[in-house]
């Protein structure tokens, strides 16, 4: 995929307050996979003075991520009918978030995408699994 495809999704993203607000940044969208980056900041902190990202936060960069590689193939908007987040270790702040998305079927009426979320030093933080109407 061209940069143009990276751009268009890093539109959108800024023209949602919400996403706004969670700073997500499309890294690389590639064939059947795209790299979203999520800054850590004070906002999506799970505690005041505790530097952990919030799950919902890092829920909210598996299901973007997950959804911008669908409309990538579709070039419109999807539903997300499911998506589930297994959290495999605290997400300690002061280090960004990486979620790697991953098509695993583009059909006719669904497409399942999983998502993997790694700390900067690389350590797998969560996994998650996004299903989306296509039609």
């Amino acid at each position: 995929m061209t940069d143009q495809n990276c751009e268009k999704i890093q539109n959108i993203i800024k023209s949602v307050p919400f996403m706004q607000l969670l700073e997500m940044e499309v890294k690389a969208l590639d064939g059947d996979t795209l790299t979203m980056d999520m800054p850590f900041a004070n906002q999506l902190s799970r505690m005041t003075k505790l530097d952990q990202f919030h799950g919902g936060a890092i829920s909210a960069l598996i299901d973007s991520a997950a959804t911008f590689l669908v409309v990538s193939k579709l070039e419109h908007g999807v539903p997300t009918i499911n998506y589930r987040t297994d959290f495999l270790k605290p997400a300690i702040g002061g280090s960004g978030l990486s979620a790697k998305a991953t098509m695993r079927r583009l059909g006719r009426s669904v497409a399942v995408v999983d998502v993997d979320v790694t700390d900067d030093s690389g350590a797998l933080i969560a996994i998650g699994r996004g299903t989306f109407g296509t039609s």
